[in-house]
């Protein structure tokens, strides 16, 4: 039964990988792969010597720690206050309002935010100003100090839900009996969350913090994309998708761009395993 499911694995996962020879390659649209000359590790030494790669590097470490730390725990939290909600229509309710964001594109999602951080007529400009705030509206996306701010906000917004559901499902899985012999035994509801609980959904929880750990270089390509367009905002919003996409396939520098993308794709493999290595000391791991 497995295996038409590896045939199709290998043939549109690991075929196309022979792609990254471009990486080694001045390659060339009308030579091909065969007839582009070679050209060792040209590609990576200009991107180690190039004055983006500090950057590019920092904005991408930066951008990935903040979605660890802020958007990774949120949906954790908001599945646990769910969980104690005994009105089941409000618990619907707010599990539909914060899982429909997950189906929306990011060019709808980036729309919205452009809409309510407009300077004109922008929801956000007017509710500061009308409580007093500040005295003129800000355009917040001309603005570097808050572009972190707003592309992480805009992530939890749209994803928090999708994850919310997952950490439901596996708290809906823990033995009723165990809270019931908890409460007998006189344990808060704050006391059954950390021993019960929390202790029960942990594999869950390391299994997403390996795959979140894993892909901590993918910062993010469309919100950074369609948000960071401004050239204001360059210094803080070019990852290392996003330059490898406007240096390297806007330019037709094709293989410099896949010597970018392979360089993030042999540190996400490292970060995996580290990641892997180290949740398998605690007795929980991918493999």
């Amino acid at each position: 039964m497995i295996f038409p499911a590896l045939i199709f694995i290998f043939i549109f996962n690991y075929i196309p990988m022979y792609g990254v020879l471009m990486a080694f390659q001045d390659y060339s649209l009308f030579k091909g792969f065969f007839g582009s000359p070679w050209a060792g590790f040209k590609h990576f030494e200009m991107f180690f010597n190039s004055p983006d790669f500090y950057r590019v590097i920092r904005n991408t470490i930066v951008i990935s720690l903040l979605k660890l730390v802020i958007n990774f725990p949120a949906p954790i939290l908001l599945a646990l206050m769910l969980n104690e909600v005994r009105n089941m229509a409000f618990k619907k309710i707010i599990q539909t309002i914060s899982y429909l964001p997950h189906f929306l594109s990011w060019v709808i999602v980036s729309g919205f935010t452009i809409s309510i951080l407009s300077v004109d007529n922008g929801s956000l400009n007017i509710m500061l100003q009308s409580l007093g705030f500040i005295d003129k509206p800000i355009n917040f996306l001309s603005l570097p100090e808050y572009f972190w701010g707003i592309i992480i906000t805009t992530n939890l917004w749209k994803e928090i839900g999708f994850a919310t559901i997952v950490y439901l499902a596996a708290i809906a899985g823990v033995n009723p009996s165990l809270y019931e012999a908890a409460s007998i035994d006189g344990a808060s509801k704050f006391k059954q969350i950390f021993l019960i609980t929390l202790p029960s959904i942990t594999p869950v929880i390391v299994i997403f913090l390996i795959l979140n750990i894993g892909s901590l270089l993918n910062a993010g390509f469309d919100d950074l994309l369609l948000l960071g367009r401004s050239p204001m905002l360059r210094d803080v919003a070019d990852v290392i998708d996003t330059y490898a996409y406007r240096i390297g396939i806007i330019n037709n520098r094709f293989s410099y761009a896949a010597a970018v993308g392979l360089f993030k794709a042999i540190i996400s493999v490292g970060l995996l395993t580290m990641a892997n290595y180290m949740a398998r000391r605690a007795g929980t791991s991918l493999w």
